[in-house]
């Protein structure tokens, strides 16, 4: 007897910058279920295998994704093993799955999660990944500050903001990361930023297909005006520049991390920084 097929979700509910959500994941998913995958993340490809939802209009499925997902996953593990019951707090997560990979990734694991992001992701979220007495997610914009009174910073806080703040205004942008600083203390922020040219020549936003635009970037900084955050931002100690994780390929393995270390490239390229707060 053949088993009845599994209901699929559709997600036609993310539009605007939310739908980027699916871009990230569908991207991710494809590197995770490849013989040669280059991130270890079943809980994508079960995602995409339950949503309706044309990926194909994305188009091109690049190791990116992936490889940004590696470089929070290596700042967040590194925080939580030594600060064992942090919070991490995931904001705009949209459709990651970077719980259950750091879960798996920490022996005996306590920390906790706070998710962020808009109600109609939070719905998916709530009806297609796992739940846990560890996660709770808030269904609200990351600008929205009432978010920090729900944070439990007793024991460190690990932000991630991937994939958020290039979607921000400049003042919305530099205001969070102002108020992340000014509020958590000894916690670490992550987020990615495109290269700073991106805002000038696609302000309308990028192709990726001819049948879908990312939505515009108005906000970068290059790696200079990241470092100058320390002088200039109070509660910012110190900017750590991420290097980019070796992907599959000689590309991805070899040529591109190098690229990215390459002194002259550094203020044009794009930027994974990890902020301390002290």
């Amino acid at each position: 007897m053949n088993e009845p097929a599994q209901q699929r979700v559709g997600g036609d509910s993310l539009t605007g910058v939310s739908e980027t959500a699916l871009l990230t994941l569908n991207g991710r998913a494809y590197q995770a279920s490849r013989p040669d995958a280059i991130i270890d993340d079943p809980m994508a490809v079960r995602l995409v295998n339950s949503i309706d939802f044309d990926f194909a209009k994305f188009g091109r499925k690049g190791q990116e994704m992936a490889l940004r997902s590696l470089a929070v996953d290596g700042c967040a593990v590194s925080y939580i093993r030594d600060h064992p019951q942090c919070t991490v707090v995931a904001l705009a997560e949209g459709l990651q799955t970077s719980f259950w990979r750091l879960d798996h990734a920490i022996p005996d694991a306590q920390f906790r999660w706070l998710s962020v992001d808009l109600p109609p992701v939070i719905a998916l979220r709530d009806e297609l990944l796992p739940s846990s007495p560890r996660i709770t997610n808030l269904a609200q914009s990351a600008l929205d500050y009432s978010w920090m009174d729900r944070v439990d910073d007793a024991h460190g806080v690990f932000i991630t903001a991937e994939g958020l703040l290039m979607y921000l205004q400049p003042h919305e942008a530099m205001d969070l990361i102002r108020q992340c600083a000014k509020r958590f203390p000894g916690a670490q922020m992550f987020f990615d930023l495109p290269p700073v040219m991106v805002k000038k020549f696609a302000p309308k936003g990028m192709r990726s297909s001819k049948r879908y635009r990312v939505p515009p970037m108005p906000f970068s900084l290059s790696l200079r005006e990241l470092s100058d955050l320390v002088h200039t931002m109070p509660g910012v100690r110190a900017v750590h520049d991420i290097p980019m994780p070796r992907g599959r390929g000689t590309f991805f393995h070899t040529v591109f991390p190098a690229v990215w270390r390459f002194g002259p490239i550094k203020q044009y390229r794009g930027v994974y920084a990890l902020l301390d707060f002290g």
